[in-house]
């Protein structure tokens, strides 16, 4: 690819945003009391000098203060992946908050029963307890899991992605042993003391570092998501549980982002046995909630040890989760939008998408590849597709990332910034998926000269 015809489509697509965005660029130059400019620092990780500001909301539409619509295939990193406010859920959070009242009353409501029913439905696991957000569900469950098998080591896939947990940035090194993460913010300790890693389909290197004795549980994505989508390969999530199983070491599936493979996740579609399984975002439909469920064995073991304060300090994240507001959404997006129905035709969609990605690449015999997961859909710069998430950490490109997404922005699309994902939801369309293909199309047009 030519460097500097990029370079310059770049400079060009950044000045086209500044000038579209100046209602956006005037609220972010005036927020003098947000640390970094913005509510939360990721924020700042968007092609352009500055992020496009909320206006509104609905479906897979997202538009901005400057008056701008969109089509949403972003749909908050997988948070609004039931898309935006949807009716179902609106109706029954305004029912909690002002018909009944009692948001946070710190007294169980019938809904959690439901809620917990409809999970083990979908994902298998017996025992359900909920948190504000998948991190916070990982945090737990590590503690759960460290309690039940007294062992002090956790091992988790070189660029995995499980929130802020602290035991899950650690990456393969070049000589092939775990460091610290680049970049990790105030580690509590060296995380080598902490967790061990291994690459992502390579069970030889799993079953090395589970050799050790010390693992209290593997946490995983069945598919890796956030450092774009690396898919298992055949015989690899078997291999995965028979070890862990040989070694005394637990499994916990963190489907947060790999719902969308299906109902439920790639649990029910692959036929996972996981011990434990954490989710959060697109479970509440916009609303903040997370939930880990247990095997009967695993919540029966810790339930039946004195030893253990499961009241007092039983939980992370607060007295706010499982408040009744969250739990009555949560029951409302699993019962009444992401329901079987909703997941069968999203995945379609994402098949449409796949395949107008997969023509735009080979129209130019770009050395570049397509994945997908249900209803997600990722490119990537590299062919063929990552099978490990240090290959996928170094296929990427921020040049070229930040001339797609700010192209794709600018003409009224929005991907993911975090890498080129994908997401669909009820309420996206074939028009929406055919509009991106067509700008996509477009863009590497434009790139070719």
């Amino acid at each position: 690819m030519d460097l500097a015809r990029l370079r310059h489509l770049l400079a060009r697509e950044s000045a086209e945003a500044e000038r579209r965005n100046p209602r956006s660029r005037a609220a972010y130059a005036r927020a003098d009391h947000l640390f970094g400019r913005v509510p939360m620092t990721w924020m700042n990780k968007t092609a352009g000098a500055f992020p496009r500001y909320l206006e509104s909301a609905r479906g897979a539409r997202v538009r901005d203060v400057d008056g701008h619509e969109y089509l949403d295939f972003c749909l908050g990193d997988t948070g609004a992946m039931a898309g935006h406010s949807p009716a179902a859920v609106a109706e029954a959070v305004q029912h909690r908050f002002t018909a009944l009242g009692g948001a946070t009353a710190m007294l169980p409501t019938e809904d959690a029963e439901r809620v917990g029913a409809e999970l083990t439905r979908r994902f298998g696991l017996t025992r359900w307890s909920f948190s504000l957000t998948a991190t916070d569900a990982n945090r737990w469950a590590i503690r759960l899991a460290r309690a039940v098998t007294a062992r002090p080591r956790i091992l988790v896939n070189s660029y995995c992605y499980h929130g802020s947990v602290d035991e899950s940035l650690i990456v393969t090194g070049p000589d092939g042993q775990g460091t610290a993460r680049p970049g990790n913010v105030g580690a509590p300790c060296d995380v080598t003391l902490t967790s061990r890693v291994a690459e992502f389909n390579d069970l030889d290197h799993l079953e090395r570092e589970l050799a050790h004795g010390d693992v209290a549980a593997v946490l995983m994505e069945p598919a890796l998501t956030n450092i774009g989508i690396v898919l298992p390969e055949p015989g690899y999530l078997a291999g995965v549980r028979e070890l862990t199983r040989r070694h005394g070491t637990l499994l916990i599936n963190d489907e947060t982002h790999t719902f969308s493979a299906g109902p439920g996740g790639c649990t029910a579609a692959w036929d996972l046995e996981p011990d434990v399984l954490t989710i959060g975002k697109a479970i509440g439909g916009g609303i903040p909630a997370g939930a880990y469920g247990l095997s009967a064995d695993l919540a029966d073991r810790l339930l039946g040890r004195d030893d253990l304060d499961l009241v007092d300090m039983g939980g992370v994240g607060g007295t706010l989760a499982g408040n009744a507001l969250s739990v009555a959404a949560m029951r409302a997006t699993l019962e009444h939008v992401l329901t079987d129905e909703a997941f069968a035709r999203m995945h379609k969609l994402a098949e449409r998408f796949e395949a107008g990605v997969r023509a735009g690449i080979d129209a130019h015999a770009l050395p570049w590849s397509v994945s997908r997961l249900g209803a997600r859909t990722e490119y990537r710069f590299t062919t063929p597709a990552p099978r490990t998430g240090t290959e996928a950490a170094a296929a990427g490109d921020t040049e070229l990332e930040d001339f797609l997404h700010l192209y794709l922005a600018n003409r009224g699309i929005l991907l993911t910034p975090f890498h080129n994902m994908a997401l669909m939801c009820p309420d996206t369309t074939e028009q929406d998926v055919d509009t991106h293909t067509e700008l996509f199309a477009t863009a590497l047009a434009e790139l070719a000269g």
